[in-house]
């Protein structure tokens, strides 16, 4: 008896709220948007930049925008979106410093503040596989020069450093107007971000090693770095790349900064 008459109270209860669109007054809308995204990374190219960042923990996150500024204080506007959390910018010219923000959007259209990481770039020439030889038998392709992008003589005035075979030992050499330092083994040439403040070579040389990375300080005020990818007896083959603006350490991009305070979301621009 009892079971009849709870069934027929859960069809009467069913009936009532169909009837009476109940259920309408319990749409949920969600107006919540993301939290800021985190962790973003650029690395530092030839007119481009690619920006990574740690993916968003919430599960209706559909995708993330991408802004950038000419400064930090600067108007943000909108230059791409991604369902991934990664973008490259190719918009970009080498010389130039961007600054850059990302957002978190929902499936709802809600999107975050700014991220809060100062994260900035000046985007630089760089080469590969580039060899240069002996200066002891071949004077004049001996050397390297960062400004044309060029072989050149071991004298010559734009030459920023050449390579030496002393008696079966390998050295990177450069002039009294130059430093340069060794950075160490290295994975590739993105690994060194920024010049040294100090401890340059006192020698005016380096021990030249297979995948180690040498900052170069140039005559004309110029940071570079090189990678060496393999030595003979004859020539190197390294990596490079040159920062063009004069006296900018940036080789990569800096790393977050946490203790930012938040961007002004108003200074969006789309």
């Amino acid at each position: 008896m009892k079971t009849t008459i709870n069934i027929l109270f859960l069809i009467f209860i069913t009936f009532f709220l169909t009837a009476c669109n109940v259920n309408d007054s319990f749409i949920f809308f969600d107006t919540e948007p993301p939290a800021p995204p985190t962790g973003i990374v650029v690395i530092n190219g030839d007119s481009r930049v690619d920006l990574s960042w740690l993916q968003n923990r919430e599960d209706d996150v559909a995708g993330y925008n991408i802004y950038s500024s000419s400064s930090y204080d600067g108007r943000y506007t909108l230059i791409g979106s991604s369902h991934d959390n990664y973008f490259v910018d190719l918009d970009v010219s080498n010389g130039n410093t961007y600054y850059y923000a990302v957002t978190a959007y929902d499936f709802n259209g809600n999107e975050s503040d700014l991220s809060y990481d100062v994260i900035y770039t000046t985007p630089r020439p760089e080469g590969f596989n580039q060899s240069i030889f002996d200066y002891r038998k071949f004077p004049d392709n001996s050397g390297y020069s960062f400004s044309t992008y060029s072989v050149t003589a071991y004298d010559d005035s734009t030459t920023d450093f050449f390579f030496e075979n002393y008696k079966g030992d390998f050295y990177l050499d450069v002039w009294d107007d130059t430093d340069i330092k060794d950075m160490g083994q290295t994975i590739d040439i993105y690994d060194i971000s920024k010049a040294p403040s100090n401890g340059w070579s006192s020698t005016k040389d380096a021990v030249a090693k297979v995948g180690h990375t040498y900052v170069i300080w140039t005559w004309d005020n110029h940071f570079a770095k090189i990678r060496i990818n393999s030595i003979t007896n004859e020539r190197i083959s390294f990596d490079w790349a040159y920062q063009l603006v004069e006296g900018n350490e940036l080789l990569k991009a800096k790393r977050p900064n946490k203790n930012r305070k938040p961007l002004n979301k108003l200074k969006i621009r789309q």
